[in-house]
């Protein structure tokens, strides 16, 4: 009988150890060896990738004394998958992240001739990862361009569906175009259109925006946060924008109308002193915020936005605190997560055991913290803060930390070891 029963694979053996990840009564159930499928991914994925592997066996052996380890299992995307099956994303992977529920990524880079823009784009849509969550907080050590860097801890939580993702545009003077320009102007009274101008539709929707806002109230009521923002241009497209927010607050003060206060509630009822337990749901419009992120970082928590003011504002958030280097992500919906490192290829540095593999083992710890071994996160991360406040850190921020000593890739894994 299979270990695994109903998975069903064409080009991959299966697993040779471990479990999958179930689920009851909507909680996952963590076996003490759960099977994590990983991707190593293009350019710098040969190097961080074993660097991160390293980090978290080393951090659950301490963590848990062996009586828990992840089962890697590796599957394929990206050139490793193109040159192995002649495709860029085999259907074997998305089934292996639907069935163990779970999974973490290099980068990737975008093919060329293939039918999609992005491997990372195709992975959202066909696995319907709508949510790209995005924890920003400063490392101590880390060189950054802020004053007060200490003061950003924040929860990007970016709608990965809609919006510019799922935008449909056409090229200015096609017919296409043209025939679309004239219903706009004859059928609806739309004067404002110049005759040589290309088009574009972004769709955004109340049950897309619902489902993310949703899933960032109820993180920031399991990790006790104080405030929801969410972030919009509603003063410019009332309808979709200002619906992003409309809707957005729908969701929390209707179906979490128990936790949730609006910032007026804040002020008339309570004082301005947020009670114990309660989380103040305010937005702002995405061109404050990007100043706010900078100014006042500590008057945020986790963030709710559409898929382009998500794209501007994670980048921005994460350069405050040192780079997308140290950055890292999920992409998820109700029943899959799936990390990754949110940085690119940077293919003149692959094999050279050189990259930064930061980004990777935060996301690591991420994941970590999803199947609730909290306690092997912890490990991990106070032993990577700990090696680079002790200045042992890669090229990146050794050449912008004086007194730092760089080290490679998997030296920096190997010290990370040693500080746990």
């Amino acid at each position: 009988m299979s270990r695994f029963p109903g998975l069903e694979l064409k080009q991959y053996a299966p697993p040779e150890r471990g479990e999958a990840i179930g689920r009851e009564d909507g909680a996952l159930r963590v076996p003490d060896e759960p099977v994590v499928p990983y991707i190593e991914g293009d350019g710098v994925g040969r190097d961080i990738t074993p660097a991160m592997r390293a980090v978290v066996d080393a951090a659950v052996q301490r963590a848990y004394g062996g009586t828990r380890r992840i089962a890697w299992w590796e599957i394929h995307a990206g050139e490793k998958a193109a040159g192995r099956f002649g495709c860029s994303l085999p259907e074997d992977s998305l089934t292996a992240l639907k069935y163990f529920r779970i999974g973490i990524k290099g980068p990737l880079s975008t093919p060329v001739g293939e039918g999609f823009r992005s491997i990372n784009v195709a992975f959202r849509q066909r696995l319907n990862l709508y949510a790209c969550v995005r924890p920003v907080r400063w490392l101590e050590g880390v060189p950054a361009p802020v004053k007060r860097p200490q003061d950003v801890d924040m929860v990007i939580f970016r709608e990965n569906t809609e919006d510019l993702y799922a935008g449909i545009e056409w090229e200015s003077g096609t017919p296409e175009c043209l025939k679309l320009r004239d219903f706009l102007r004859e059928e609806l009274g739309v004067r404002n259109i110049r005759d040589d101008a290309a088009l574009g539709v972004k769709p955004m929707s109340p049950s897309a925006t619902k489902r993310l806002v949703r899933l960032a109230v109820r993180y920031a009521m399991e990790h006790n946060r104080p405030s929801v923002t969410l972030v919009h241009k509603a003063n410019i497209m009332k309808f979709t924008e200002g619906g992003f927010m409309k809707w957005g607050y729908e969701v929390a003060l209707h179906e979490f109308g128990d936790v949730c206060i609006t910032e007026k509630q804040l002020a008339d009822e309570f004082g301005g002193v947020r009670p114990e337990g309660k989380i103040v749901v305010k937005d702002r419009i995405a061109d404050s915020m990007l100043q706010q992120i900078l100014l006042r970082p500590a008057e945020y928590s986790v963030l709710a936005m559409a898929n382009l003011n998500g794209d501007y504002l994670s980048d921005a958030l994460a350069a405050s605190v040192g780079g997308l280097g140290l950055a890292p992500g999920v992409n998820m919906n109700d029943e899959i997560a799936f990390f990754e490192a949110t940085h690119g290829t940077a293919p003149k540095h692959a094999g050279l055991d050189k990259a930064n593999p930061g980004s990777l083992i935060l996301s690591a710890t991420l994941l970590l913290e999803h199947i609730g071994w909290k306690e092997a996160a912890e490990t991990a991360v106070a032993a990577m803060e700990r090696t680079i406040r002790d200045g042992a850190v890669t090229y990146d921020l050794a050449r912008q930390r004086e007194g730092s000593r760089e080290v490679s890739c998997s030296a920096f894994a190997q010290a990370v070891v040693g500080n746990m």
